[in-house]
């Protein structure tokens, strides 16, 4: 009996791991729309014309509409359903995440670390054993979630990106698992990987190590810590958020997409050109504000964005 409140705990701990999974999902369903907005935005996609304004400074500029204006678009398009496109390979992706990553840290005897455990009472040795064990957990946990779901990530994707052609080539998870391996083979499942990868392996990596050093030697209350977490999370992402950009495009580039096609999107031969091109044209950071969203006059994205597109013939 000495050994059931310990399993009682890891029970506990796997319980409350689920039902926290299962309220991010909720979560992500129900903000799907304004994901599929940002993902539009990310690959360039600008359906509705901007307006005239001026900056704080007062510099002449073109207002574009914010996350919700946009959304709202979608909707007069496909109704509200149409808001969730793409939805249902996010899900399965984000369950498959979870259970693989699980399975792969169990086998490798990574242990889940004990939420129960108040740190203020261990030594900076112990502090700092607890870190590297946490955060190599963590490593696994993403690396191996990201690899396995990134298949459904890019059906997800590229299932959005049809509302700029009008395509239904993506329009179950089975049809689009046939459509890429046609098309492109293998491959283009894990269209996009490295640069979500190495953006979301930086992010775990940097901010856990800022959050560690702050807490160890400038923060030392509770509440204090829970901020420094949350914000150094936030900045850590803002500042990676281009690979996010680069990941997107690279995901939906090689499809038969009207999105993937130029003027819309150049034909990129891997993500490090695709980096290149938005780098040039100043684009890495689309999408990064939700709200107040704008482009100088001068920029060649109004000139081509909102030019009048051929009309596709619907792919079967």
């Amino acid at each position: 009996m000495a050994g059931f409140p310990d399993h009682a705990r890891a029970e506990d701990t796997e319980v409350n791991v689920w039902i926290r999974f299962g309220l991010r999902l909720g979560v992500s369903a129900v903000l799907h729309p304004f994901e599929y907005s940002k993902t539009l935005i990310q690959l360039g996609y600008e359906p509705i014309a901007p307006l005239p304004g001026k900056s704080i400074l007062g510099k002449p500029i073109m207002k574009l509409p914010n996350i919700f204006q946009y959304a709202g678009h979608i909707r007069r398009i496909d109704g509200f359903y149409g808001c969730y496109r793409g939805l249902a390979p996010k899900l399965v992706g984000s369950l498959v995440a979870m259970v693989v990553s699980d399975r792969v840290a169990d086998q490798l005897g990574l242990e889940q670390p004990d939420e129960n455990k108040d740190d203020s009472q261990l030594s900076d040795e112990e502090l700092y054993v607890q870190f590297k064990k946490s955060l190599k957990r963590d490593i696994v946990l993403m690396v191996s979630g990201v690899v396995a779901s990134h298949p459904f990530h890019v059906i997800s994707l590229r299932m959005m990106a049809q509302f700029v052609g009008r395509e239904t080539l993506y329009t179950s998870i089975v049809g689009s698992v046939a459509e890429i391996w046609k098309s492109e083979g293998i491959a283009g499942f894990f269209a996009g990987l490295v640069p979500k990868l190495l953006g979301d392996l930086a992010c775990l990596v940097l901010s856990s190590s800022t959050i560690y050093i702050l807490n160890k030697y400038i923060i030392k209350d509770k509440l204090g810590r829970q901020y420094n977490s949350g914000f150094t999370q936030f900045a850590v992402s803002s500042l990676l958020y281009p690979l996010q950009v680069v990941s997107t495009c690279s995901a939906v580039s090689g499809s038969r997409l009207m999105a993937a096609q130029p003027p819309i999107m150049p034909a990129y031969k891997s993500w490090v050109d695709c980096w290149n091109d938005l780098q040039v044209r100043g684009e890495l950071k689309r999408g990064s504000s939700l709200f107040w969203r704008s482009h100088s006059i001068s920029s060649p994205v109004i000139a081509t964005s909102f030019a009048p597109l051929p009309k596709l013939a619907r792919y079967q």
